[in-house]
């Protein structure tokens, strides 16, 4: 159910924004328990002239390896498992590609479940 726009800066290894992917998807399964398979997910890489953003916005220094990742879920998580996927994802990015912990922006978007057609013109999850 999660709808995942990871968006970087280009980068000159044509792997690292999948790999990115991966520990989000990684991250929703272990924090907030999505099931397996479902993993749908946008990726994009921008010119610098097309990824802006402010370097020291809330005293937070950011760097050109910066990861803005918005995720559309389905409403009713607590601020505990919102926090423990916001952790997670920073975590295993900073492990996984070397990441730093202030260059992971993450935006949850909650949505209602009728919100959602998975195909076939049909709200799967409405009641």
């Amino acid at each position: 159910m999660p709808l995942v726009r990871i968006d970087i800066k280009k980068n000159p290894d044509p792997t690292y924004i999948k790999r990115v992917g991966r520990v989000v998807y990684q991250s929703l399964k272990s924090a907030i328990n999505v099931p397996e398979h479902d993993n749908f997910q946008i990726l994009n890489e921008h010119g610098g002239d097309h990824f802006i953003y402010d370097a020291g916005y809330l005293g937070i220094n950011r760097t050109d390896k910066l990861v803005i990742i918005q995720i559309t879920l389905n409403e009713g998580r607590s601020i505990e498992q919102k926090k423990a996927l916001y952790k997670s994802i920073a975590v295993g990015l900073h492990e996984a590609l070397g990441i730093s912990l202030e260059d992971v922006f993450i935006n949850l978007v909650e949505v209602r479940k009728e919100n959602w057609s998975f195909g076939n013109g049909i709200a799967q999850y409405a009641g």
